[in-house]
């Protein structure tokens, strides 16, 4: 089996990446621009494998696709790479719309133009996983489950961005026949995780003894899902999936942003103490504008009928993501120099939007 992998230095897709290689022995060409979010360390426990081959390249770039199609005739594209953090967008909406919206539309071509020249066996087999978000769906209430069906109704410009991405594959299905499946995700964790998401963020202020923000009051609430799982969830989609549907891939572990920075800070008094308590790192800052009160996922299209279960809890996976931080100074410390942890996505510190 031959899987290209788009974004695969990345957070998501260095798991899955390492799964591929690792669990699957497939052989894999990683596609990735490596941006400020993509490094090859994340990488380094498989990058002398003989199957995997590793490509710097941008997909809005056209004939380097092309050409990495052709001559790595991969029997599936899995296709992670994007810029995604929410608070980037509010500043520089301009490359995710690059990103998110040409470069799926580039990868979208360049491989119907492949997959239409594929003879009839390899033709039927191909797939292109599309890999998305939940923040498509917007905000819940209270109450309900994100599924498969909710209506897109996003609220930052990554959101959009990627809203407008799950569309164009979606279309691509329907109107040309590509073998499409989609995946929306739930907020992803674990190791290799870049400095600027919450939960890493606040575990290296934690050991560095720096204010932990919490936007708001904190009670906004993610459904939170181990990076591994989702890689296997994935590498099963794109196996199993049906053509033209879309999965939800949810870890059932819904937590307010304040709890999740208050667990971290037990561990952390356990496995790092200091003289006072972590807690009292804690800081509310002012909110993120746009800022969805909820995400949480129904998984169960996904459960059922693929089979598919998280093989990690809230409490089992952040405690391994919090001993990974602790043990592997190596891998984080050359991109915190370049993300020192300040805040981003601040309207008044910093006025370009990515509009020409």
């Amino acid at each position: 089996m031959r899987v290209l992998v788009t974004g695969g230095a990345g957070f998501i897709g260095s798991a899955v990446v390492r799964h591929l290689v690792l669990d699957k022995d497939y052989e894999v060409l990683n596609v990735d621009k490596l941006t400020y979010a993509g490094t090859q360390t994340s990488l380094n426990a498989i990058g002398n494998r003989p199957g995997y081959r590793f490509l710097k390249a941008d997909i809005c770039d056209r004939s380097a696709i092309s050409e990495a199609l052709l001559s790595f005739r991969p029997d599936r594209i899995m296709h992670l790479a994007a810029e995604s953090h929410v608070d980037r967008s509010i500043t520089g909406a301009r490359d995710f719309v690059e990103t998110n919206v040409m470069g799926t539309f580039n990868m979208l071509e360049c491989a119907r133009h492949y997959w239409m020249e594929l003879e009839a066996e390899s033709k039927a087999a191909f797939r292109f996983l599309h890999v998305s978000t939940d923040e498509v769906y917007g905000s819940l209430g209270a109450d309900g489950l994100f599924e498969e069906t909710t209506p897109y109704d996003p609220s930052s410009p990554y959101s959009a961005s990627k809203a407008a991405s799950d569309h164009l594959a979606k279309a691509w299905e329907r109107t040309y026949g590509l073998p499409v499946v989609v995946s929306n995700c739930s907020n992803n964790y674990g190791p290799y995780h870049f400095p600027e998401k919450l939960i890493p963020l606040t575990i290296l202020n934690a050991m560095e003894g720096k204010p932990l923000p919490v936007y708001g009051n904190g009670a906004n609430i993610r459904d939170w899902l181990y990076v591994e799982d989702h890689a296997r969830a994935l590498d099963l989609i794109a196996e199993r999936g049906r053509v033209g549907e879309t999965y939800n891939v949810g870890g059932r572990n819904e937590r307010r942003n304040i709890d999740v920075v208050t667990r971290i800070c037990e561990l952390m008094d356990a496995l790092a103490p200091k003289p006072v308590s972590h807690a009292s790192l804690i800081t509310y800052v002012a909110d993120r504008p746009g800022h969805d009160a909820r995400y949480a996922i129904d998984a169960t299209k996904l459960e059922t009928e693929l089979g598919w279960r998280a093989q990690e809890n809230f409490d089992t996976g952040i405690e391994k993501t919090v001993r990974w931080y602790l043990e592997n100074e190596w891998w984080w410390q050359p991109l915190r120099q370049g993300y020192s942890g300040d805040r981003l996505g601040l309207l008044n510190s910093d006025k370009k939007t990515g509009a020409a």
